[in-house]
């Protein structure tokens, strides 16, 4: 929006702006274009990211307005920028920097989404591009579970905590499965007591309910047991054991198992939400030196 300051040329002004932030703009002559912002951190995508990222976002933004009926004011670049510098550097939603949207519209519309489960959807289209991209089929026929414990901030509520005594930490535990590629196809977070094959049993539930496609799925000595008996009998996947060979000393790369270690070690920032709008993410030392999060 352009306004004509008296004797001066016209000043560009943030839609975004609230009342008086508006008014300052007016004075100073402070030029902001909101829609034609440029990547200004590390976190921001880059037009090469954008590119390949446009189509899908607005696809299922797409989604979104024919459900609310209301098309979207704000940049959409703008408000996923905003959301992955919350998610990078783990700062309050309050505290966004002035030249993305305010911080309002940005969080509501990361619940709105959220609900819809819109993000994973949005996650499942770029990773069917992905796969295809690699030469494999774009749904998966096999993946490979696993779990890791990491440190919870003391907001957690002690109910979401526990204490792993195999890694001696006192927090959460992520169950993941990844794909051949290593990319993610569910998530779940428990409190670290949890085992990891009791873990399982939900997670394997929703991999069958998301993917029919899967019929084989890879798993260390820890899901070893009646596990491997229900998931066949109930859900029709093949939980094969990769288990280590007691001869061998140090670090090993084991077949399939590799994979999910390295999507884990890749895991720096929490796979869970803050709950508010205050709620912050850090990032902290994981288990054995990997790296971990705080919620």
């Amino acid at each position: 929006m352009s306004e004509q300051l008296s004797g001066q040329e016209p000043v560009v002004v943030c839609l975004h702006a609230r009342g008086r932030e508006r008014q300052r703009l007016r004075l100073t002559g402070m030029r902001i274009a909101c829609r034609g912002r440029k990547p200004a951190y590390p976190s921001d995508l880059t037009d090469a990211e954008w590119s390949v990222l446009e189509g899908e976002a607005r696809g299922v933004m797409a989604e979104l307005v024919a459900v609310a009926g209301r098309p979207m004011v704000h940049d959409l670049r703008a408000v996923l920028d905003a959301i992955g510098y919350v998610t990078r550097y783990g700062i309050e939603w309050r505290a966004l920097p002035v030249d993305f949207p305010p911080y309002e519209a940005v969080y509501a519309f990361f619940v709105r989404w959220s609900g819809r489960g819109l993000p994973e959807r949005l996650a499942g289209r770029l990773r069917g591009r992905l796969r295809l991209l690699a030469g494999r089929r774009e749904l998966p026929t096999a993946g490979c579970i696993d779990a890791q414990t990491v440190r919870a901030a003391e907001m957690v509520g002690a109910a979401a905590c526990g204490y792993d005594a195999g890694k001696k930490l006192k927090g959460q535990k992520r169950h993941v499965v990844v794909d051949t590629l290593g990319l993610l196809l569910c998530v779940m977070v428990t409190a670290a007591s949890v085992q990891d094959r009791d873990g399982a049993h939900p997670v394997l539930a929703r991999l069958r309910e998301k993917f029919s496609t899967i019929g084989l799925v890879w798993a260390d000595g820890g899901y070893a047991g009646q596990l491997v008996t229900w998931a066949g009998q109930v859900l029709g996947l093949a939980v094969t054991i990769v288990k280590r060979s007691d001869d061998l000393r140090g670090f090993v790369v084991l077949p399939r198992r590799w994979v999910v270690e390295r999507t884990l070690c890749a895991a720096r920032r929490s796979v869970a939400s803050p709950a508010e709008p205050g709620g912050t993410w850090r990032e902290v030392s994981g288990p054995n030196g990997l790296p971990g999060s705080e919620r």
